[in-house]
């Protein structure tokens, strides 16, 4: 049997985040063997995520990366249960490196990106050790890519992580780019510009106009107007191009692209946790469930 020093039990918890104890325990299941200790813990890490697993992971952060020529450009939404841990400084390095991860090895998918390998271990790996080393849930939710032909991609985090945004932009500069960024962040828009509304969303929208301008008795004659009218306040509510430049009310996005010879070719917007409903916990309940068993 090899002695175990404490120099031993402190390298292994630096490298694995385990604790004290359960460093000494696989070192000594390992008979002192440093690369299967790490693989013992790896595997009580396994188990540990599974009981996480079904925790629901609502906070986390929104997090970019952006090429240094600018022609890559990344989101991704990474999650955790509570937003202390989504301020942990463990748990943005390894978001940060997961964007980077997404925009060189352009995965086709998430289970693609889980499945890819980072400094010899798999996204999905460096996911579980994670979920071990910190001790909540965590989960790569989603991300886009984009990488731009004839232009540049920016990219603009709001809130430390709340909302992120990515811009696919030709001409213009790195500030247009930016103040884009922020419109979209600001705005919201659902799509880039009139052509991208559906069909069935449009005439659903003027069906319900036309209504409210029946209840407000108005006659039929008119209704038509007031619906076009009111269909231009709606493509300036959902479309970016048609919206008003938030540092600026009299030019429309539009007109600010125009000015700058510049276009708009894509966006995309994550809000962090939008989508997935929080669990509201019961803790009588909980506690009862410890002690009851």
């Amino acid at each position: 049997m090899a002695a175990i020093t404490a120099s031993m039990v402190k390298d292994l918890r630096a490298s694995t985040g385990a604790g004290m104890m359960d460093c000494k325990k696989a070192l000594t299941e390992a008979d002192g063997d440093m690369a299967k200790a790490v693989d013992i813990l790896r595997e009580k890490g396994l188990s540990q995520a599974a009981k996480k697993a079904g925790r629901i992971a609502a906070e986390g952060a929104v997090v970019s990366y952006v090429s240094e020529d600018g022609k890559v450009g990344v989101i991704t939404e990474v999650n955790c249960e509570t937003d202390f841990v989504g301020h942990n400084e463990s748990f943005q390095t390894l978001a940060k490196s997961i964007a980077k991860q997404v925009a060189d090895a352009a995965p086709a998918d998430l289970d693609a990106l889980l499945a890819s390998e980072m400094d010899g271990k798999t996204v999905k790996d460096l996911v579980t050790e994670a979920v071990a080393k910190i001790g909540e849930n965590i989960s790569v939710r989603r991300f886009e890519r984009f990488e731009s032909a004839e232009g540049h991609v920016y990219s603009y985090i709001h809130g430390g992580g709340k909302i992120g945004v990515l811009v696919d932009m030709k001409g213009g500069d790195a500030e247009l780019g930016k103040d884009v960024a922020m419109q979209v962040a600001a705005a919201n828009p659902s799509y880039l510009d009139r052509t991208q509304v559906p069909a069935a969303e449009l005439e659903h929208e003027k069906e319900v106009l036309s209504e409210q301008a029946r209840n407000e008795g108005k006659p039929e004659n008119i209704i038509e107007k007031m619906v076009i009218g009111r269909i231009n306040k709606y493509y300036k509510e959902v479309c970016l191009l048609d919206q008003e430049f938030i540092k600026d009310g009299d030019l429309t996005i539009s007109k600010l692209l125009k000015s700058k010879g510049a276009e708009v070719v894509r966006f995309a917007r994550f809000q962090l946790g939008e989508g997935i409903e929080k669990k509201q916990e019961n803790f009588a309940e909980e506690i009862q469930k410890q002690i009851g068993k």
